[in-house]
């Protein structure tokens, strides 16, 4: 059964948060940037780790493992950042996401792609587009646009206001 929201063969960056492996279309993704200095932001959740100056641009920083309940993302010399656009209030807001490595980009056909499991009424998951098979190995598809709450997605605008 094909995910509704996915009606064409779309292409997918995969990067690794721990031993899992995730994937958001590379329409939302702006670049990818080897680990640079992150300033940090007084009085602000964990998972956000702060703001990097992209080319003049203050760009907040999400720690995907914190996001997800994960243990913080140990720096290695795979950790990367994802610049993504994400949509929010009909706008779109650019975000750093802090991830262990980035994989591939791979394309997958809507069939390939199924419904995110239903684990329950209490918890959200309507950030996961769906669950693809790369090799045998599923892969959790993000739907960027959700993966941040609109509070989120207000603190890191807040954020970068101070930092400017």
């Amino acid at each position: 059964m094909a995910v509704a929201a996915i009606a064409e063969t779309r292409q997918y960056l995969t990067f690794k948060l721990a031993e899992e492996v995730f994937a958001v279309d590379v329409a939302k993704v702006r670049e990818i940037l080897e680990l640079t200095t992150i300033t940090k932001i007084p009085r602000t959740p964990d998972y956000m780790r702060g703001v990097i100056n992209l080319r003049g641009s203050v760009v907040p920083v999400m720690d995907m493992r914190l996001k997800f309940g994960m243990e913080e993302t140990e720096q290695t010399v795979n950790t990367c950042i994802i610049v993504v656009e994400v949509v929010h209030e009909d706008e779109i807001v650019v975000i750093g996401a802090l991830a262990d490595s980035v994989q591939e980009v791979f394309e997958l056909e809507p069939d390939q792609i199924e419904p995110p499991p239903n684990i329950g009424a209490g918890l959200n998951t309507e950030f996961i587009l769906g669950m693809g098979k790369n090799g045998g190995q599923f892969i959790m598809i993000l739907n960027i646009d959700r993966t941040f709450s609109s509070a989120e997605l207000d603190l890191a605008g807040e954020a970068m206001q101070e930092a400017a």
